[in-house]
């Protein structure tokens, strides 16, 4: 029901059925389970780094709470320390050391956190069924955002999280970005705020923007039939990007050079238009087809992972030729649980 990597993409949950589990990247294995018996079945989950907060909304054929409530696990203390409920079904969260939010279909709202938790903010947004919501996740990063869709198909807006707690947070206008045609699919941000990748619905091009000046920096080409994309991640650096999708392909493209990024032998006649002067990925890797997944980036340079809900973890190298190798292969649905979290 749920499958996510925490901020830094060293930790991911996966929620069935039969419980949560929390497992370690590198070296892969479970660090925590929440039994049914204890939070019930979960459909959303977010981590805190790799604290012992987890967000929670109760979701699937066991659920013990309603799904407009937010509930703060606390796993050390073995109990929940903060409830959130709202007027309909929570589809988003993010968690930040200094800050919650929460994403309803037409509605996000700011929470401080986690001392004297009260209501900073809250924005009407468009239709957003997905529960898209970006944030910059450090309170140390360049730029303080909060990207979600605009109210124009196919644009996304950029809130400065700044203003949040001050006297111009009312006032302070987002800014908006026309990213595609159709309507947005995917959101997500580098680690320093200051880059936004965003995806359509159609799934063939992958467009980044700087937050700051708003302009396009680059666009990538995942393919060209349509897909849906599941997950896209900056590497630490922001030297890379990863993006899977239904194909069962994972691909990675080159951000920082991005003549590493291959193009079509075409592209210099200009028979195939837009198509030939495109970047398509520097390299990619294959999991099961139409079998969703997360990506992220390893421990190690050149170095990416993936989890699918077919319960296989799959991490590969790649190297600035495009050729990838694969580094390791496990069923993280059959480890059984560590000791310590």
């Amino acid at each position: 029901m749920c499958l996510r990597f925490n901020q830094e993409q060293n930790l991911f949950t996966c929620s069935t059925e039969t419980g949560l589990r929390i497992y370690n990247v590198d070296p892969l294995m479970v660090k925590a389970c929440l039994d049914p018996s204890e939070v019930g079945t979960i459909s959303i989950v977010e981590l805190l780094h790799r604290s012992n907060l987890i967000a929670l909304v109760a979701g699937g054929s066991r659920q013990k709470y309603a799904e407009n409530t937010v509930l703060v696990w606390d796993d050390v203390l073995k109990k929940f320390v903060l409830e959130l409920t709202f007027a309909t079904p929570v589809l988003a969260i993010r968690f930040r050391r200094d800050m919650i939010f929460v994403a309803e279909r037409t509605r996000v709202h700011v929470f401080s956190f986690p001392n004297n938790v009260k209501k900073l903010l809250t924005i009407d947004t468009r239709e957003n069924p997905r529960g898209l919501i970006e944030v910059s996740m450090y309170q140390s990063s360049e730029r303080q955002v909060m990207v979600l869709p605009g109210y124009k198909t196919g644009t996304i807006q950029i809130s400065d999280l700044t203003t949040i707690t001050s006297e111009r947070a009312a006032s302070s206008a987002p800014v908006n970005i026309k990213a595609h045609k159709s309507d947005i699919a995917c959101i997500t941000l580098n680690n320093q705020g200051t880059r936004v990748a965003t995806a359509s619905t159609t799934g063939t091009l992958i467009r980044v923007f700087d937050t700051l000046r708003t302009t396009q920096l680059v666009e990538l080409r995942r393919g060209t039939d349509p897909a849906t994309l599941y997950c896209i991640n900056f590497s630490p650096d922001s030297d890379f990007l990863c993006v899977s999708s239904d194909k069962g392909t994972v691909h990675v493209f080159a951000l920082k050079d991005t003549h590493l990024n291959r193009r079509s032998s075409f592209a210099k006649t200009g028979l195939l238009g837009n198509y030939g002067d495109s970047q398509w990925a520097l390299a990619n890797f294959t999991v099961a087809a139409e079998c969703a997944c997360i990506c992220g980036f390893g421990p190690k340079p050149c170095q990416v992972v993936a989890a699918c809900v077919d319960g296989t973890f799959h991490k590969y190298s790649f190297n600035s030729e495009g050729s990838c190798v694969r580094d390791a292969f496990d069923i993280f649905a059959d480890l059984s649980e560590e000791e310590e979290f």
